[in-house]
């Protein structure tokens, strides 16, 4: 059989590549004779730079100093996909998490974190002579509205006296000039930006309602952001309402305001990595995350592996599984949870419970 594994990564706990490979080695401990074929998955969020990395041959990680989201300089990278046929010089895939990440933050930083390294990396991608750029947006330290991104790329954000406005979301009530004409030149195919929420920019499904509280804003912070951003809006003619304009913190409004597409993340890796080919031509498809709940049916990776996997048997395997969970998609269940007996058990030695899962699947599916 030809048996395809595409997990996303198992937040906190083991990457998608990580996942797969041990799923992979477990199935393979039983039956060693079937073709497996390791896609790990991501849905533009952490995590996306690896799997592009482990799925598609010939990628290139290309290293890059950013400030990161603290002031601090950071040692990054992006990746270089080969050329083809709708990008001849190439696709650069930039994580915003590996650059402006949350992770990033010693302390948790509401109004002062920014998105200005996302946007030193992007520009390094298009000096390198990229024609398209593919921008994964998840794991935000920041509610800038993507504004440090834009300034990396040529805007300038002026208060009322001329002078440049500080990094962060603090300073965006203080914009009074927006200059976008020195912006860099969108690359001939295009940007796109990867989300996994279809949140708008503002309002209580908005950036600041939604994902404030994450990146540390009490309550009266998440007002004077959600004002802030408001009024960001009021200087770009992009649309606030558009659905992912509100992920990463507003960053998908700022790719918005620079001429960029937005995407939903698991759809277009899936697509990049050819997981659709491959998975028509496989018997069974194992996918997986780290906790599968009632929201992982809406845009999440397991649930686009389930309705990409066309007459193949898929399987889920997930840390936990919760109550509300519908998991009538897949064919097979299994919880590393409900394997080692505890979630701190399985967030433990996450390998060695997907590797039992994969001799499981093995034996019920071949």
């Amino acid at each position: 059989m030809i048996v395809v594994f595409a997990p996303d990564s198992f937040k906190g706990t083991i990457s998608a590549a990580d996942a797969a490979s041990a799923l992979a080695d477990g199935w393979q401990s039983v039956r060693p004779e079937d073709e497996l074929v390791r896609l790990p998955m991501a849905d533009g969020g952490e995590g996306t730079l690896d799997a592009f990395a482990a799925a598609v041959p010939g990628a290139a990680r290309v290293p890059v100093r950013v400030t990161g989201p603290a002031n601090t300089d950071v040692d990054a990278a992006w990746l270089r996909l080969p050329p083809t046929a709708q990008a001849p010089s190439g696709t650069a895939v930039v994580e915003l998490a590996a650059t402006s990440g949350i992770e990033m933050l010693d302390e948790l930083r509401p109004l002062e974190a920014h998105t200005y390294g996302l946007g030193q990396a992007i520009a390094a991608a298009l000096a390198a002579g990229v024609s398209r750029v593919v921008v994964g947006l998840g794991s935000s330290g920041s509610t800038d509205g993507g504004t440090g991104m834009l300034r990396a790329l040529g805007a300038r954000l002026l208060d009322a006296r001329g002078a440049e406005v500080p990094l962060g979301a603090g300073g965006l009530s203080a914009i009074g000039e927006l200059d976008l004409s020195h912006l860099a030149a969108l690359p001939p195919a295009g940007v796109v930006g990867l989300v996994d929420v279809t949140s708008p920019l503002l309002g209580r499904r908005g950036a600041a309602a939604v994902f404030g509280p994450q990146k540390g804003a009490d309550p009266a912070q998440i007002v004077r952001l959600d004002a802030g951003l408001a009024h960001l809006a009021r200087l770009v003619a992009a649309d606030p309402a558009t659905p992912g304009a509100g992920a990463a913190g507003g960053t998908g409004f700022g790719l918005l305001a620079w001429g960029a597409t937005l995407a939903p993340g698991a759809a277009t890796v899936a697509e990049l990595i050819g997981l659709p080919d491959a998975a028509g031509a496989a018997s069974v498809v194992v996918t997986g995350e780290g906790a599968f709940d009632g929201q992982s049916a809406s845009g999440k990776v397991p649930s686009h592996v389930a309705g990409a996997a066309h007459g193949a048997r898929v399987a889920l395997v997930a840390g936990r599984i919760m109550t509300d969970a519908d998991t009538s998609a897949f064919a097979h269940v299994v919880s590393l949870t409900a394997l080692a007996g505890t979630a701190q058990a399985a967030m433990a030695e996450p390998a060695r419970w997907l590797r039992e899962a994969g001799r499981r699947l093995a034996r019920d599916l071949g």
